[in-house]
């Protein structure tokens, strides 16, 4: 492996909100490719429109805690609609159920907030060239149930969105709103939730789908919502 990929043009996808951080995933890119193509995004919902149109993309640096995603959400997303695409998790939250809960749930990387733009190219350049890469000592948890994350692959995004909703606890007129549908549509999405899940009811549905959600109160850091830069 070598720090500095020869492979001129990588496209890679950048998706984080924080300006500062996404100016230092950029950085860390161009210490590991020559002449990168950059793609940035901010959000959950940019980056579903963007992987539409760049499924070529070479690589996705992806910030778990962005608007619109909850917990693995975006990452299960990701490599539902783009299998092919290796994707790094760039994060805040260090823990290594974190770590291991992220490679379990398809990233081929793991790179902290706090690491080095040196350690970040190394990170980047492993993973072009196949490898896995994660800190070391941060992959002891126990792994997660790969089973509902094949089913949750196969949720459209929008019924993705339906089911993070469904887990705060809003009510079908509600989701509706939000979602700018009507509540018949919103049914559908439901029906269609848990039929792909297995599931018999919404409740089950929501216990299920909290296997995706990071304990974000046991980090000392405040809900999802909460900034994590």
């Amino acid at each position: 492996m070598t720090i500095k990929q020869e492979a001129n043009g990588m496209k890679v996808l950048i998706a984080d909100d924080h300006p500062l951080f996404r100016s230092a995933l950029s950085d860390a890119v161009h210490r590991s490719l020559t002449d990168p193509r950059l793609v940035t995004v901010g959000s959950f919902d940019e980056l579903s429109e963007v992987l539409k149109t760049d499924a070529d993309a070479d690589l996705l640096l992806l910030d778990l805690n962005m608007p619109g995603a909850r917990g693995y959400s975006a990452l299960v997303h990701a490599r539902s609609v783009v299998p092919a695409l290796p994707v790094i998790v760039v994060s805040a939250y260090e823990d290594g159920g974190v770590v291991r809960a992220s490679l379990d749930h398809g990233a081929a990387g793991f790179i902290p907030k706090s690491a080095s733009p040196e350690t970040m190219a190394q990170a980047i350049a492993a993973v072009l060239d196949g490898e896995t890469w994660a800190p070391e000592d941060s992959v002891s948890a126990e792994h997660v149930d790969s089973a509902f994350t094949d089913k949750l692959a196969l949720l459209t995004p929008q019924q993705q969105r339906v089911l993070v909703m469904l887990t705060e606890g809003l009510l079908n007129k509600q989701i509706a709103i939000d979602l700018e549908i009507s509540e018949a549509t919103v049914k559908a999405h439901i029906t269609a939730i848990l039929r792909k899940l297995g599931v018999h009811t919404r409740t089950q549905a929501v216990i299920a789908a909290r296997s995706l959600e990071i304990d974000w109160a046991s980090y000392g850091r405040g809900a999802p919502n909460a900034p994590s830069n």
